[in-house]
């Protein structure tokens, strides 16, 4: 973390160590670090503390996840698994679902020793010790907040197992394990900071805002409207649980420089190359091959493209757009070009320099046969889809391998007044002053300034549910909402069902000529639901499996 000291050595490696061989719910480590002779201080306290904000989640999944959506595909083996997901070519026996599945139990298992010992260091200071415990409790609901998501029904484990314990759990019904991740948000919230107070050598740390919206997440995800819109109010013209608002700019919202600045709700920590062993160079296998990509693992869709709008509020080929076939990604919602790289797009380098990329088969005026290509090229490593990924691009990673420590949005306010929005027009509550405060704010932010873009439009909630829905794509495109948004409107089956495609670079005659990029298939009566790992249900046989696998 930038300023959370995840890299301590002692009880945090031992943990790191014990847990990474576990291979079901729970193994009890043959060190018994968790007596009372290592809990007598509070740094050592703090290091199991920040093992657990270090288990939260990974760059591999947050970059990797989009390509579960229609927004993005992995063209390059099947990192993380995504794209058997997105194809709905898996089973139980996907690596990735045992890997996530371990992950979480991993990460709650830390926060259950924590919870379970911390009141051993007896020196500590009370407060400081009741925040640190809600900083424990929340990070314990993500976990569960996903596996539930994921699995639905999913074994709820408050205290650290025995091995014998492990073995014989049974999955907790899904409502249930709702109901304990909202009543943990909402006492963790009492003890934790607002963002306002949190002193400068603790940012990163989770914080009263952090609760609030994550709770908003959860409920959203139930469609519970009344509720999301109770916690979002408490964040919306409220500064009782922190003080956000939108930052002043799309594209500076992802740079560096601009860390923990006014929209940033919580965030994945990261360090500089330079400065510690906690970054990530996800980048490299995403950016172009010409300015330094290794090869395109995660490539955005035409289906993800299309979804932006003119820049008069248009949609690409409704009458009087002015959408040009021939120039298709000019007068675009400005994040376009703050999130994908398309064919001539103007890639501003660490330098400061620009370089025009070509992505059109044979465009390249000047080619350097001793270099590989941007060009589209089946089975090459280009894009598959003809196009690159722009948000999220360090200037200040490491020119060999994009080596970055900028931090990873998990919640931000955008998404707040998004899911407000949303919330709102599902009660048959969205007006103008509600549009103005939540869709015109981003958009105005984006960039728009037509009237038609940013004014409160004309139409009925089926046809506001869209635009919002639309809203959601755009504005938080690439950063791994998209699949979890498509689940839970019940649209996966429709879109991941055909074929993803990439541009107007494919055969003649064939989808318009866009590219085939990838065939999907969504089961609705199996795949809203992931199944239980093969191997968990090897060692417990308690472990049930979810309906049609």
């Amino acid at each position: 973390m930038k300023k959370i000291n995840i890299n301590k050595i002692g009880l945090a490696l031992m943990l790191i160590t014990a847990l990474s061989a576990c291979k079901k719910l729970d193994l009890a480590p043959e060190n018994k670090f968790t007596d009372a002779n290592y809990w007598t201080t509070t740094d050592k306290a703090n290091n199991v503390l920040n093992t657990a904000y270090s288990q939260i989640s990974n760059s591999s999944y947050f970059f990797s996840m989009e390509a579960m959506s229609d927004n993005a595909y992995n063209g390059r083996g099947d990192n993380n698994g995504v794209a058997s997901l997105a194809a709905g070519t898996y089973d139980a026996s996907l690596g990735r679902l045992k890997g996530e599945w371990g992950d979480h139990y991993r990460g709650i298992k830390t926060c259950n020793i924590f919870l379970e010992n911390v009141d051993k260091v007896t020196s500590m200071d009370a407060t400081l010790k009741a925040r640190m415990k809600a900083e424990a409790r929340f990070i314990r609901a993500w976990h569960y907040f996903l596996l539930e998501t994921w699995w639905g029904d999913v074994p709820l484990i408050e205290k650290d197992l025995t091995i014998d314990e492990s073995k014989v759990i049974a999955r907790t019904p899904k409502a249930d394990i709702v109901a304990f991740i909202l009543k943990e948000l909402d006492e963790a919230a009492t003890s934790l900071p607002a963002n306002t107070a949190l002193a400068e050598a603790d940012r990163g740390r989770v914080t009263k805002g952090a609760a609030v919206a994550l709770k908003a997440r959860v409920l959203l995800y139930e469609s519970r409207w009344a509720d999301v819109i109770t916690e979002c109010e408490k964040l919306i013209g409220s500064t009782a649980n922190g003080n956000y608002a939108l930052f002043n700019s799309y594209e500076g919202l992802f740079l560096p420089q601009n860390e923990y600045n006014s929209e940033v709700i919580f965030d994945l920590q990261y360090l500089p190359p330079s400065v510690a062993n906690r970054s990530y160079s996800d980048f490299r296998d995403m950016a172009p091959i010409s300015v330094g990509g290794r090869l395109n693992a995660i490539a955005p869709t035409q289906e993800l493209v299309d979804s932006y709008l003119m820049t008069n509020g248009k949609k690409p080929g409704e009458a009087g757009s002015g959408y040009d076939e021939n120039n298709p990604y000019v007068n675009r919602d400005p994040r376009l070009t703050n999130t994908v790289v398309y064919h001539l797009y103007q890639w501003k380098d660490r330098d400061n320099s620009i370089k025009t990329i070509y992505t059109k088969p044979g465009s390249d005026p000047n080619p350097d046969p001793t270099k590989r290509f941007d060009e589209y090229a089946p089975g090459s490593t280009s894009s598959p889809t003809g196009y690159y990924t722009r948000k999220y691009f360090d200037p200040t990673s490491t020119v060999a391998d994009f080596g970055s420590g900028l931090n990873l949005i998990l919640i931000r306010y955008a998404d707040v007044l998004l899911m407000y929005a949303e919330a709102k027009n599902e009660l048959s509550q969205m007006d103008a002053g509600v549009w103005d405060k939540t869709i015109k704010a981003i958009r105005s932010r984006a960039g728009f300034t037509a009237s038609e873009a940013i004014n409160f439009p004309a139409g009925d909630q089926a046809s506001l549910r869209n635009i919002i829905r639309d809203e959601r794509r755009v504005e938080l495109a690439m950063e791994g909402l998209r699949i979890f948004d498509i689940r839970r409107w019940k649209t996966a089956e429709t879109v991941l069902s055909g074929w993803a495609h990439g541009a107007k670079f494919g055969a003649a005659g064939v989808d318009n000529g866009y590219i085939r990029a990838n065939l999907r298939t969504f089961d609705k009566n199996k795949n809203y639901l992931w199944p239980v790992p093969r191997d968990e249900r090897a060692v417990d046989p308690n472990l049930t499996q979810n309906p049609g696998w």
